[in-house]
């Protein structure tokens, strides 16, 4: 029979990597499956330039600081070597290779379905797979017969690609901003947005904004929604894009075959269109279990599902705080999952425990009395059969001898035993 784990974690990326450090210290038999060649989850395939909005005091995960100068704000390949070092620091049992196409119940336990690697049992699940999974792709009118080139922000690496190319960038975040900047200094960009941008200074008197939002309580508050993030500056993109580099725009109506047409009936030609807009939860093999509700969003409350005892998530937007979906936010929120997933084993396992002892003395108690009535029965069918033969010999036998004769096998089939009255009387019989 196959191992049956307290917990099995899906996803080593940053979520991954922070529970599995907390099911560890908890002492829980766990594993973490990954979908990839290596930890690391999303970071290794954003785009080159990328840096973090939060220094490296406020980018480690629980247990072992983000390395090098606390003040900096770590480049992605710096990210990645993190998580790929704590995951090796800490000895993490990871399966890498490991896509989860399905899981299931099976009795007690949930049944965990790969792809390439088998199958698992585990008492608990952490989907951990993150907020990165699955690049949210608009499909805007026309953009069918567009013969230029479409991609998500996903799929961007590096401007040299671009270069003296017609760009539009579409998206007011974070990734938008710093790709239509970064592309800017060799195409000829716009940043086309729903919304105007906003902005929040990196740093404040003196400190950097996530001191000030993890200290101030801001964290736990719905002050943004997925919107209204702002864009994190130091003053070099609000410099940036007040000189035209890039310039931004309301988002353009339609596509076109070679282009897009703006929202004054401009046409213009364009060479390459990239949707910054952001990604969703990637949920799909919880489906089955009806963990999601018709969006496809998890069914939870603070990373407990309200729909399948068992099942958490770590790595969620605003899961429990604006950072939940960040280097900075999930090692609390996965403490606070592993100390509740540890407490559904606890009570699991004893109310299995209480079951088995009660099933196995009923059992005891039904063979003792079964074997005890079937003696009983034995006893009386020959202590009958005695009192027949005795009764054939009374003819010949004085009457007061046949009586003392019936007590005695009475008494000694009941006191002694089938076997020892049989032994015992028989020869008192046959000399009658």
């Amino acid at each position: 029979m196959s191992m049956i784990y307290d917990s099995i974690v899906i996803g080593a990326g940053q979520a991954g990597l922070a529970t599995g450090y907390h099911l560890q210290q908890a002492g829980l038999r766990f594993l973490l499956l990954e979908a990839g060649d290596e930890p690391g989850g999303s970071w290794p395939h954003f785009y080159d330039s990328l840096s973090l909005n939060s220094t490296a005091r406020y980018s480690s995960l629980p247990g072992l600081p983000f390395p090098g100068q606390p003040d900096r704000y770590p480049r992605r390949d710096e990210a990645v070597a993190y998580l790929r070092s704590y995951a090796a620091h800490f000895a993490l049992p990871i399966v890498t290779g490991a896509r989860v196409v399905k899981i299931e119940r099976a009795g007690r336990f949930f049944r965990i379905v790969t792809a390439d690697k088998g199958c698992f049992r585990t008492r608990t699940v952490v989907a951990a797979t993150g907020f990165f999974g699955r690049p949210n792709m608009p499909d805007l009118p026309g953009q069918g017969q567009y013969r230029g080139q479409v991609l998500h922000a996903a799929e961007y690496r590096r401007p040299e690609p671009f270069h003296r190319q017609r760009v539009v960038v579409v998206g007011g975040g974070n990734a938008a901003v710093q790709i239509g900047v970064e592309l800017a200094q060799v195409a000829r960009v716009t940043l086309a947005t729903r919304h105007p941008i906003r902005y929040l200074p990196q740093r404040m008197l003196g400190q950097d904004i996530h001191f000030w939002l993890k200290f101030s309580g801001l964290d736990r508050t719905q002050w943004l929604d997925e919107q209204s993030m702002p864009v994190f500056d130091t003053g070099k993109y609000r410099t940036a894009l007040a000189a035209g580099r890039p310039d931004q725009r309301p988002i353009f109506e339609r596509f076109s075959a070679d282009g897009v047409i703006w929202s004054d009936g401009r046409h213009e030609k364009v060479d390459a269109v990239i949707f910054a807009t952001g990604y969703r939860p990637h949920l799909a093999y919880l489906a089955e279990l009806g963990a999601l509700d018709e969006t496809g969003r998890a069914r939870q409350s603070r990373g407990e599902s309200t729909a399948v005892p068992g099942l958490y998530y770590v790595g969620l937007p605003r899961q429990r705080t604006v950072a939940s979906a960040t280097l900075r936010g999930v090692g609390a929120d996965a403490r606070i999952v592993v100390n509740h997933l540890r407490r559904y084993c606890q009570v699991q396992q004893r109310t299995h425990a209480r079951r088995a002892t009660e099933a196995a003395l009923k059992r005891r108690t039904r063979v003792w009395v079964s074997r005890g009535h079937e003696l009983m029965g034995l006893i009386g069918l020959m202590t009958l059969a005695l009192r027949q033969q005795i009764a054939m010999q009374r003819l010949a036998a004085p009457r007061l001898v046949g009586e003392a004769l019936v007590r005695s096998v009475t008494v000694s089939a009941g006191f002694l035993g089938l076997g020892h009255a049989a032994a015992l009387y028989a020869p008192n019989l046959m000399r009658s």
